[in-house]
């Protein structure tokens, strides 16, 4: 058996690389995604997507596609552009996670936000 670092540095590339290819079409990327996703949310963006490298460029890269306004929030192209993607991504998420049950995701994502807690009092 494989150790987690491993699989985690595998899937992690799987879906960066998966994801992307499905959002090519609007010459868009991850982070792209996880912008537009965070302002539809109304939860603050600099906080959510502080982790994620590239983030930054990719709001300034809606902004400069009109789907995203002064204040940061999503202009009607960029709510339109949203619903249109969402769509997509949720049938990647459907084939990412195909044959995982509820409860074993919920454990998955449990475990690694556990993992991480404990790396981070260190």
């Amino acid at each position: 058996m494989k150790p987690i670092g491993f699989w985690f540095a595998h899937l992690h590339q799987a879906l960066e690389s998966s994801l992307d290819r499905v959002l090519s079409g609007e010459a868009l990327t991850r982070r792209h995604w996880q912008a537009l996703n965070t302002i539809d949310s109304g939860a603050p963006i600099a906080e959510a997507l502080s982790p994620f490298e590239g983030a930054q460029e990719a709001v300034a890269d809606l902004r400069t596609r009109g789907w995203v306004d002064d204040e940061g929030g999503l202009t009607s192209a960029g709510r339109q552009a949203h619903l249109r993607l969402k769509t997509e991504v949720g049938e990647f998420r459907a084939r990412a996670t195909a044959g995982i049950s509820d409860d074993d995701y919920r454990t998955t994502v449990g475990v690694l936000e556990h993992m991480a807690a404990n790396l981070a009092r260190e």
